[in-house]
């Protein structure tokens, strides 16, 4: 199954050096307005995806006041969240992106569709499941995890499903991430699961904004721009996409051999 991605890469991937994270995700967020407004324009409405986590923090306050978005025409899908965490606990990305993104806009929005993880996990997979196939996606907002993931698609991830959403096991360094990045007090309160947008749903997105900071994504970012395309590292994949840019700061960018 891996075999079949070992292929004749694509034209290099699109990719942003900025100094540093500020101006990263101001770029990130400018370049994803723009396709918003563009779907609006063409369309008069914009499907789009959004991540979570520290790598997302400067790019969704920035998006939050893009000028020029009549954000009541959008409809919002919640990448990924941990399965049996609650909505009001730090490190919920229902939270997450009710405080930092939903809340902050100008405009109600048509609908954002947040994952529930605290029920059945495989039935709210295929509830936003089915909704999202009826959304064709213009823009998602991703990141890369330390070891490579996409959304929570850990190594080895699944290449293969056309299901929109899974329910994965997070592996330990999925969880050091979360335990070193502050969302939780200490690596047993991490949870083992979580449900994940899957990669193939991710790669039918017209356009992907990848925005990832810092010297601890170095590794993962030359893995996934300059190695194979397998599912021993996740966001390699991107190296297939036709519209996927990369916004990284110096450090994220340090191992690249083309900076």
């Amino acid at each position: 199954m891996e075999a079949s991605y070992k292929v004749e890469k694509v034209d290099p991937m699109n990719i942003q050096i900025m100094p540093n994270k500020d101006q990263m995700g101001k770029a990130a967020a400018a370049a994803g307005a723009k396709v918003i407004r563009q779907a609006l324009a063409d369309r008069g409405a914009a499907n789009i995806i959004v991540a979570t986590g520290a790598s997302q923090f400067e790019m969704l306050a920035q998006l939050v006041v893009e000028p020029d978005i009549n954000w009541h025409r959008v409809t919002g899908f919640h990448l990924d969240e941990y399965v049996g965490l609650a909505i009001d606990h730090p490190a919920s990305f229902r939270g997450y992106l009710w405080q930092r993104f939903v809340s902050r806009l100008p405009l109600p929005l048509r609908a954002f569709h947040f994952l529930d993880g605290q029920g059945d996990a495989p039935a709210e997979c295929h509830r936003v499941g089915d909704i999202i196939r009826s959304h064709p996606i213009d823009v998602a907002f991703v990141g890369i995890g330390e070891n490579g993931h996409l959304a929570f698609n850990d190594p080895p991830a699944d290449f293969e499903t056309e299901e929109p959403y899974l329910v994965v096991n997070l592996d330990d360094a999925c969880r050091r991430q979360q335990l070193g990045e502050g969302w939780f007090p200490t690596f047993d309160d991490v949870p083992k699961q979580a449900i994940s947008m899957s990669v193939r749903q991710i790669m039918k997105s017209g356009t992907i904004i990848c925005t990832v900071p810092d010297t601890r994504k170095a590794e993962a970012v030359r893995n996934a721009v300059e190695g194979d395309v397998t599912p021993k590292v996740p966001a390699s994949i991107l190296q297939r996409h036709k519209q996927c840019t990369l916004f990284l700061d110096k450090p994220a960018a340090s191992l690249l051999k083309r900076t």
